[in-house]
């Protein structure tokens, strides 16, 4: 535990420093005009589902205004549960800069060795990261509706898938450029694994520091494997 909360600690130090601080802001940027775009488009898909199902203007007075202002809701709903994907997805885009920035800072023997992951890679990667991501929630979303009335237990729901994802794809995105030259599974306990995922996915909750976690996620994630590596290694465990 002291690794991890020395881990996170060192994360946020880097926020506002030089490479860090340019990735979040064109990460952040990214993040929500892809946002923007997918509510739009929400709002119009379900403008014209409602229309073609018959609410129309023909149909009672007031039916437009109902429509858009029912679309306009559920387009947000959507969104909202979609930020953490397209947030997860973005941040995998630029994973390998956030990384390195990290590690020629703190490790730079590390950096010199991890292999740079091609564009390719890359995209791949945060479009598998964002599939899993997109299928996770959607399996969890009939209990989390089960769960509506207790007031609290659907955000405690979609709070644990996404703390579960977050926490391995924070690590894996680390974790790829090495361990083609440490021939070892990632060296990151499950407890602290879950710990960061739980702490990026409650952060993504709140308003405008939602653009802060995912950087701030894999920042940590980079001192958190390194750091538990050297552990492993001072061990003696393979």
């Amino acid at each position: 535990m002291a690794v991890f909360l020395s881990s996170l600690a060192l994360g946020f130090g880097q926020m506002f420093q030089g490479a860090v601080l340019r990735l979040l802001l064109k990460s952040a940027a990214l993040t929500l005009l892809i946002f923007v775009i997918l509510a739009g488009l929400g709002w119009y898909a379900v403008d014209w589902l409602l229309t073609v199902a018959g609410l129309g203007e023909h149909l009672f007075t007031g039916a437009g205004t109902l429509r858009g202002v029912a679309s306009a809701l559920l387009a947000l709903v959507g969104a909202w549960l979609l930020w953490r994907i397209v947030a997860l997805a973005v941040i995998q885009f630029y994973a390998d800069e956030i990384v390195l920035a990290v590690e020629r800072r703190f490790y730079p023997a590390a950096a010199a060795q991890a292999r740079d992951l091609p564009m390719r890679e890359q995209a791949r990667q945060a479009l598998r990261g964002a599939g899993r991501a997109l299928l996770a929630n959607l399996i969890a979303a009939p209990f989390a509706l089960a769960l509506a009335f207790t007031g609290i237990g659907t955000a405690l729901v979609f709070w644990a898938v996404n703390a579960w994802l977050l926490g391995r794809e924070l690590q894996d995105m680390v974790w790829l450029r090495h361990a083609h030259a440490a021939g070892e599974q990632a060296p990151v306990g499950s407890a602290a694994r879950l710990s960061l995922g739980g702490i990026v996915a409650a952060l993504m909750l709140v308003p405008f520091v939602h653009f802060l976690a995912p950087v701030l996620g894999a920042a940590s994630a980079t001192h958190l494997v390194h750091r538990s590596h050297s552990v492993r290694v001072d061990k003696g465990i393979r």
